[in-house]
């Protein structure tokens, strides 16, 4: 089987890893594919997030590191996925996936697997990491190593 699981990945958590560790031992291989939106303005170029996913995701052999843009259903079948998987960190994501997984799968056929956030990473997101790197905060439990610094140089205190 492989999967695709798609992100803004802005940056990489350790909550990102996680399911992306627990997705690779669930399948043949996985594609996790960083969503290049126009409308965002994400903190980190599509090259940097890659960079930073690729070094985190290296343990990992069956995990490939990739860019898209447009609809996942289209991603999934560029990638040749069998399934999307997404990762729910709480109830009110739930609804909004669920609604996702209906539409993908009633445009492509393509099934899509929740898998839930394990509990010490499910109220870590990019966006909140981001703030508490911007006012000072220490994200250092929260992210990869490698990520830290970065972090601080693009969102740190001005």
């Amino acid at each position: 089987m492989r999967a695709l699981f798609t992100g803004s990945f802005d940056p990489v958590t350790n909550g990102h890893l996680d399911l992306i560790q627990r997705m690779a031992s669930l399948v043949d291989s996985l594609v996790v594919a960083i969503l290049v939106n126009a409308e965002k303005h994400p903190a980190f170029t599509n090259e940097e997030r890659i960079a930073m996913l690729s070094d985190a995701c290296r343990a990992w052999p069956n995990v490939e590191i990739a860019a898209f843009q447009g609809l996942v259903v289209d991603a999934a079948r560029h990638f040749n996925a069998t399934v999307i998987v997404r990762g729910i960190r709480h109830s009110a994501e739930l609804e909004r996936e669920m609604q996702m997984a209906r539409m993908n799968q009633a445009l492509s056929g393509i099934e899509t697997l929740l898998l839930p956030a394990s509990p010490q990473w499910a109220f870590v997101s990019s966006s909140l990491i981001k703030e508490v790197t911007r006012y000072g905060g220490d994200v250092s439990p929260f992210v990869p190593e490698a990520v830290v610094e970065q972090l601080r140089a693009r969102c740190g205190p001005r």
